[in-house]
């Protein structure tokens, strides 16, 4: 243990006087943290509308104005002829165009139905469906308004009353359900990357052959690397958790020691990952890239960005192996669910199984030999 505490020590004096790491492993994450949590949604906000009123009635009005008054929409204008507005389409000025035909209103009154016209620029094709539901509930939602004021005698209301309790999120906060998916993300990459560049960076900067030839043991020397790193991943993770509570007002549900404590197990299994990768290279650049490709495959396939349920079923198979899917599920169910262990004791043990049999193979793999 007293080696271990020597090589400990020397480690973080290195990180520390390196004055640029500590702003790239603290600074950075939170700044990071922050960010993406604003700016990685899938909500739709600001659609751009046009509108072609061909009626100009009082009805025609009340329609525009219901689309107007939306949150989702940024209103631009009417144009006067409906080329105009397919034109500011294809142009990109525009996402979305609301065409109201001739005699709106009066088709209304005398035959109790009028039509509408809805044109999305679909070439972003989950947003196009997204901007296409929005147009729809609106119209659905004046036309519900003009079946209770223009006919109340024959109007006896739905005949089930339906309304909404959503669980875990109530108010449909994407925030919320982004800030667990992104501190995953943030202390993978952390420990990931500081943990492949540490071993080649003893090899660029030639101080692994007068460590090779110590009596260090094997598992002392990869001990003493990892450990740091370690610590470090867990110190960013839980300035990530104070940040959930306080900036973004993300009320952790579950137990905070039960998520570290799956936090530990987890970046054993990155950091044993990174060494991994540090073993294989002989240069910063070279753990760089492959630590990055490996990142990019993981993030991508981790359910963060994309339901896991919605890729083909070659890809979910393939997921099984990914451990930041099992973490970020994890996660967000103690943060947002108040899941106990039994909740997710199979992915735990899947993630735990990954861990050691990463960490057993990456140390087999290193050789303390001077050659």
């Amino acid at each position: 243990m007293r080696t271990i505490r020597y090589i400990l020590q020397k480690e973080f004096i290195q990180i520390f006087r390196d004055k640029s790491m500590l702003p790239i492993i603290i600074l950075i994450p939170v700044l990071q943290l922050l960010v993406l949590s604003y700016t990685a949604t899938f909500e739709i906000k600001n659609i751009r509308l046009v509108v072609v009123d061909h009626d100009h009635s009082t009805d025609s009005r009340n329609l525009i104005n219901k689309f107007s008054g939306s949150r989702f929409y940024k209103y631009l204008g009417e144009e006067s002829s409906y080329k105009q507005a397919e034109n500011d389409i294809a142009a990109g000025k525009t996402d979305q165009v609301l065409v109201i035909e001739p005699d709106f209103e009066k088709k209304l009154i005398t035959e109790g139905n009028a039509s509408v016209q809805v044109v999305t620029d679909a070439i972003n094709g989950s947003a196009a469906s997204l901007m296409a539901a929005y147009a729809v509930s609106i119209i659905q939602g004046f036309n519900e308004n003009i079946v209770v004021h223009k006919s109340p005698l024959h109007y006896h209301g739905l005949p089930i009353d339906v309304s909404s309790l959503f669980w875990y999120n109530p108010e449909l906060n994407y925030i919320t359900y982004m800030v667990p998916g992104i501190l995953v993300l943030l202390i993978t990459i952390i420990a990931m990357f500081l943990s492949s560049m540490n071993i080649v960076k003893e090899k660029e900067l030639s101080t692994i052959e007068q460590l090779n030839v110590t009596p260090i043991h094997k598992l002392e020397f990869i001990a003493g690397k990892l450990i740091p790193f370690w610590i470090i991943a867990m110190v960013d993770l839980v300035i990530g958790l104070l940040l959930a509570r306080f900036w973004f007002g993300i009320i952790i549900v579950g137990s905070p020691l039960l998520l570290l404590s799956v936090a530990a197990v987890y970046l054993v299994l990155v950091l044993a990952l990174g060494l991994f990768v540090s073993s294989l290279t002989e240069t910063m650049q070279q753990a760089m890239f492959i630590s990055w490709f490996v990142l990019v495959i993981f993030i991508l396939m981790s359910g963060l960005f994309t339901p896991i349920e919605s890729m083909p079923v070659w890809a979910q198979q393939l997921d099984k192996f990914n451990p930041l899917a099992y973490f970020v599920k994890i996660n967000r169910m103690i943060m947002l669910k108040g899941a106990v262990f039994n909740d997710f004791r199979k992915d735990f043990f899947i993630l735990a199984g990954y861990a050691a049999a990463m960490l057993t193979f990456s140390i087999l793999k290193y050789r303390k030999t001077s050659g």
